[in-house]
């Protein structure tokens, strides 16, 4: 279920549902929407399930910077 990767999701990042909704689909209120019932069809599924991978990849490949360089 869709709405319960994007929880998990907004749990692991501490992003508000909003900012979520806006960055994932140009739609704040889509969070809101699904926890009253809101059913996205399959592409919007897509988009955000692109969304969520996208991102938490990004922080997988930064490099981590030594503490010890100058």
């Amino acid at each position: 279920m869709l709405l319960r990767e994007v929880e998990k999701f907004l749990r692991r990042t501490g992003m508000p549902a909003t900012k979520f909704g806006r960055l994932a689909v140009r739609d704040p209120r889509l969070v809101l929407d699904m926890r009253n019932g809101r059913e996205p069809r399959r592409r919007m599924v897509i988009r955000v399930e692109h969304f969520m991978n996208n991102y938490i990849a990004s922080f997988i490949e930064l490099p981590q910077e030594s503490p010890n360089v100058r």
